[in-house]
């Protein structure tokens, strides 16, 4: 398969979400030129905010290959990722993002990803929800006994 099949797929299974009552969006991820793992959003069918086609994508494949480190992989989706999915990707280590959409595109039907890249830039003050650093003190005991580890794993 090309790298146009890959993204062929995605767009499909964003096509077939809005049949099915789920959100236009949808995801494959592939290794060694073979999907490993595909999704679409399915947010309203399962009451569930975070699951965006790339995150229920990312879920699948590392279940599948046993692992919460996808190096080695690639992700196409069928619309640019928002911040979430974005920094899911980030955690995963996918080598590589292919999108059709964009954000501008998706805020023309009402996704808005744009807001909240807007607000990742803004100084917790001055965002739209209310920030507050609250029992830090108590807090950092969890960082510290991570520090302290010897037989942790990185990710």
């Amino acid at each position: 398969m090309e790298k146009k099949d890959f993204m062929q797929r995605a767009i499909d299974l964003s096509i077939n979400s809005v049949k099915n009552g789920g959100g236009p969006f949808g995801a494959v991820i592939v290794k060694d030129g073979e999907i490993i793992a595909e999704a679409s959003n399915s947010v309203t069918i399962d009451n569930d905010p975070t699951a965006h086609a790339e995150v229920n994508a990312i879920r699948k494949a590392t279940k599948k290959l046993g692992s919460f480190d996808l190096a080695g992989c690639d992700i196409y989706t069928s619309c640019e990722p928002c911040p979430m999915c974005l920094g899911a990707i980030y955690w995963a280590h996918l080598d590589k993002i292919y999108y059709a959409n964009d954000r501008k595109d998706a805020a023309k039907i009402g996704f808005d990803d744009d807001f909240i890249y807007q607000e990742i830039a803004l100084k917790p003050v001055d965002r739209h929800k209310p920030m507050e650093i609250f029992m830090r003190a108590e807090a950092i005991k969890a960082f510290e006994a991570w520090m302290q580890k010897t037989d942790k794993t990185e990710y």
